[in-house]
Order: C-alpha cells, then structure tokens, then sequence
C-alpha cells in the first residue's frame, strides 16, 4: 500500500534543496553517561570498553538508546513463546539480555522453562515452570566458546602454538593422515574434519576411554586448511589437547580459568542437583532412551563423555553470559579480574578465515554473521549460536552485546528455525542506537523487514541544464538489500538508475548504481548527475530487500537537487513503505 507521508518544500532557487518539513513526531532526545556520543551507532568505537567498566541496570534513555525498538522486540518474543501463533511459535520459554555501554537496558524471560512430559503431552498447568530472568539453559554449542578461551589461556602460557600440529601434543592423532593439522585449524574449524563423528560417540563405543581413542582416531575428509566447515570434532580435539598440556580436566580449566574469577556461580558441566528447579527442561529422547532431558547435557555425544566435552555441556544464565561478553569487550578483564590478555581477545576477534569469504572466524568466536548477528553484524562482531536455542552476539564497535537463551528443543528437536529471534534482538540493538546527520538536522529512515520495497519520491521537477542530486546516507544493509536512486521521464511508470559516485570511509569505488553492505560504519556522501531532460522528470530513493537477512537500515540525510539554472515547477516528496521522517535526527 503506499502510504503519502511527507511533504517537501521545493524551493525554485538555482539550488533545490528538499527541506524535509513535516509533522512527524521528534525522535526521543539522547543522552549518555560516558559522552556525547553514547549510543551512536554511526560512531564506532575503537579498542576495548575502559578496563573498569561493570554491568548495572538501566532504562535504554539511561544509555543514549530509542526504547521503541527494544519494546518492539519483546513484543516479538511474546509471540515466539505463545503457540496459538500456529507456525510462529517457536520454543516454549526464553531469557534475554541486551546492553549497551556497560547498562543492561533489557532483561525479560517468557513462556515456559518445563511445559511438557513427553515428545507429544503437556504436563497439568499447575506444574509447568515459567522461565525466568536467572533460568538456567544448556548453552550447546556456546560451550565451544569457553573451550576456546581455555585455548587462548594455554596460547598465552606458552603451552600451546597456533601453528604447531596437535599432533606434537598428542601422538596418536597423527593417525589416518591427520599429523599436519594445526591447533589454528582446530579453533577456525579448518582441519578437515566432517561436521560430526561417525559412528556417534554414544552409540559405537562401550566407555569413555574408547570414545576419546575414537576422537583421535576420526579420520578427515577434506586436506587441512583448504575447506571450512563446521565440526564438533575440532573442539572434541582441543579438549584432548588442553587436557594433556596441562593434566587437568577440562572442566577445571573452565572452572579455574573463567568461572571462579568472573564469580560466574551459574556456569559450569553438570550443574548440582540443587540448581534443577531453574533449569530449563530440553527434548524428550527415546534414541538413547534419556527420557526428558533436564539437568543433563542434550547433545548425545557430550553425554557420553560423561557431560564434559570441547564442544557442548556448558550451562549458564544470561547475567553470567553477560558478565563474560563485558569482560571480551573490556579486553579480557572484569572488577579486576583479568582471564584473558588484550592480544587474546584481538586473535579472538581477528579473521584467520579471509580465505574462506562468508565464514570468517577468530580463534573460537564466528565473526560477521548476519544470519543470526542481524544488524549487529560487522567484520568485528564475535558470536556464536547453540543448537538447543541460544546464541551471543558480542559488538565491539558499538560496545553492545545480546544473549538468547532458549528451550526450543523441549520437547522435540523438530521445531522451526530459532534464527528470526536470534536476528531480531540484534536489529533491536542495533535499530536503538542513534544515527545523527553530518552536521546535523533531519533524517528519512528505514529499517525495514525483508522482502519489502521502499520509497521517497519527489513530485514532477523541470530543469533547463543537467540536474546534480547529492544526498548523504548510511548504509547498514545485507549486500542484496539495496539502496537504489533513479529517475523517471514519463510520470513513474518507468525507472532508471543513476549511477552514484559516493566519497567517504570505505566508500565503493568507481559508479556503482545501488548501495549496499554492513563492513563500514561511516556516513558516506553520494552525488549523481540527471542528464538534461525536455520535459518533467522525477527522482526517487528506492530501498528494497530480499527475503532473508536485514541489517540496521539505510538512513539519508541532506537531500538536494541543484542545477546551473533556476528550476521550475515543484512538487511533493512522498514516502511509502517504510521510510519514516525524523525531523530532528535520531
């Protein structure tokens, strides 16, 4: 449906410039405890958070941040959670967490931490458990992310080389071609190895001691280093590689070398038998025959190594996960407790993958993944997700980060994908910080859903000589969502593109005809000349995604259209689909 928002002055100068004057309600004003420039998402911040920065409560307004986007989210979540929403109901309870700058500016939990007695029967009412803030979750695969900070741990000391085969460390995993594969491969997801074992540890191997001999006997299935993809057995490895290098286990690493300094009293393997009551129930298993899983790891082969594995078993909370994601962002130290160096946690965020584009990854952390970052995504972005429903995206740049912690697996692992929820809180995130104009003054802003298309059309324009249009934009899209200006000589029934010679950090080079992409956080400022045309013209701004992932959106500011000669006519700048006027920035 298009939708007449906003009209423009059209000033019949030798300069046209679109005074975006409008009756539109004013962005909430900003402030912020640590500058002027709290909450600026088109600002980004270099290094890491100030050493003492410490988590507290506080409203988005506390932090520099637009509510509205937040509110919106949790709104979405109720829906996830409620399942007369037919195919949009997701999981039966979840936990969030969102911060900015140090303030925790949402914490909610909904639905249901245990709803079900088995793969098809809800338990009575009386005894379904809601979620709540402190719910306990089995993190899956954010387990692999302590494994990797043990890793960077033993990097630090000494006891381990990025470069160095695992099997220098252990002997045995040279077997079935395996005596070239780096500690690197292992924590890039590199090395070869198939996604999973086969046979499954649980299922072809009597005890533990046969299950480690099968990790180090698994045998790969592509050369180390010429192929990515993601397996369980790199972390199932690595542990075996701690394990050895320092004689202990390795949920003692975790506990000694994370949990114990950061106070994290929630996280750990197979949490105590007093905690079960705030543990989130996961999937009723008949293969092998477990029953409701609660309590227990639910990934099958973590729970055959008896629920401590490099790769899953991990339980937490979102307040201490969100005590760990402030501690990478303050360079690996929290209340004075430092886990990991500054050299750490910049190999954690550095890409050893650029070989590998749209799978870039640190030591152990995903980077730059908007299929479930959303407009968090960024070469800096570190995260990870868990097959169980949980997923942390850490934003270095913008000093934020968000936690999902879900059941979506309770009580039956065949659910849709928890992906939209995972990549809603980020967009909330990254929708809720502030984009200012250079220089200042009114925005058009749209963040708008995939698949959807639109569009700020002036009215009719006439000019005698060419026409230059020059505007001002940031851009924090998918690369096939697009930012697009065309014009029309035949009323709008048809368009063309112009090409675009665009000047700032990281600008495109050349002319190309749309924008695009996520990799630079920076104003850009873009010109385009419309060739003298004998009759009416119109130009327009066209944003249009695709169905699938979205970043924050596309902002213009500082709209004009000049030519050498006074240019008669006017018209109306109108607006449909999701562009909305911020008369005073946001």
């Amino acid at each position: 449906m298009r939708i007449r928002a906003l009209t423009a002055a059209v000033a019949l100068l030798t300069t046209l410039t679109l005074s975006l004057a409008g009756g539109a309600a004013a962005a909430p004003a900003h402030g912020s405890a640590h500058g002027s420039d709290g909450g600026r998402f088109d600002r980004p911040s270099a290094g890491f958070a100030p050493a003492g920065t410490v988590l507290r409560p506080g409203s988005p307004g506390d932090a520099g941040l637009d509510a509205a986007p937040i509110d919106a989210f949790e709104q979405q979540m109720a829906g996830w959670e409620d399942p007369s929403a037919g195919a949009g109901y997701l999981f039966p309870g979840a936990t969030t967490l969102m911060a900015h700058d140090g303030v925790v500016v949402e914490r909610s939990a909904g639905g249901f931490a245990v709803k079900y007695a088995d793969t098809t029967t809800e338990l009575p009412p009386d005894q379904w458990i809601p979620a709540r803030t402190d719910t306990i979750y089995d993190l899956a695969s954010l387990s692999k992310l302590f494994t990797s900070i043990v890793a960077m741990q033993q990097l630090a000391a000494g006891r381990i080389a990025l470069d160095t085969p695992v099997a220098h460390y252990l002997p045995e995993f040279a077997t079935n071609g395996k005596g070239d594969i780096t500690i690197r491969e292992l924590l890039t997801h590199t090395s070869g190895f198939d996604a999973d074992p086969v046979p499954s540890l649980w299922q072809g191997y009597p005890d533990i001691a046969s299950r480690e001999k099968a990790i180090l006997d698994a045998k790969p299935i592509n050369p180390p280093g010429t192929t990515y993809l993601y397996s369980d057995l790199n972390m199932l490895s690595m542990q075996l590689v701690l394990e050895e290098v320092t004689g202990k286990p390795l949920d003692t690493l975790v506990r000694e070398g994370i949990t114990a300094p950061l106070h994290l009293t929630d996280t750990g393997y197979n949490p105590p038998a007093s905690k079960l009551p705030r543990i989130a129930a996961t999937e009723y298993q008949t293969s092998p025959d477990r029953g409701m899983v609660r309590g227990q790891v639910h990934d099958e082969n973590a729970w055959a190594l008896g629920g401590v594995a490099g790769h899953a078993g991990v339980f937490s909370t979102v307040d201490d996960l969100a005590v760990l994601a402030q501690t990478i962002l303050n360079g690996g130290t929290y209340r004075g407790h430092r886990i990991l160096s500054g050299d750490s946690v910049r190999l954690m965020e550095e890409n050893f993958n650029q070989a590998f584009p749209g799978d870039s990854h640190g030591l152990g952390f995903e980077l730059d993944q908007i299929w479930y970052m959303g407009g968090l995504s960024g070469p800096q972005t570190l995260g990870h997700t868990g097959f169980t429903g949980t997923s942390l995206v850490i934003d270095p740049q913008s000093r934020s980060f968000v936690i999902l912690l879900s059941n979506r697996v309770h009580p039956t692992r065949n659910t849709p994908s928890t992906n939209p929820p995972r990549r809603a809180i980020g967009e909330a995130m990254s929708q809720a910080m502030r984009v200012s104009a250079p220089g200042g003054g009114p925005l058009w802003y749209s963040g708008q859903g995939g698949g959807t298309t639109s569009t700020l059309t002036t009215g009719p324009l006439t000019a005698s000589a060419p026409v230059d249009v020059d505007f001002s934009t940031f851009v924090n899209t998918e690369s096939t969502d697009l930012l697009t200006v065309e014009d029309s000589t035949d009323g709008g029934a048809t368009w063309q593109a112009l090409p675009l010679t665009v000047t700032g950090e990281g600008a495109p080079p050349g002319t190309p005809t749309s924008l695009s992409g996520q990799a630079v956080r920076a104003w850009w400022h873009v010109h385009a000349s419309v060739p003298q045309q004998a009759g009416a013209f119109r130009i327009r701004w066209r944003y249009t995604t695709d169905p699938v992932y979205e970043g924050r959106g596309v902002d213009l500011a500082h709209l004009s259209v000049t030519s050498g000669h006074p240019v008669p006519g006017s018209g109306d700048l109108t607006a449909t689909g999701g562009w909305k006027f911020l008369p005073d920035g946001r």
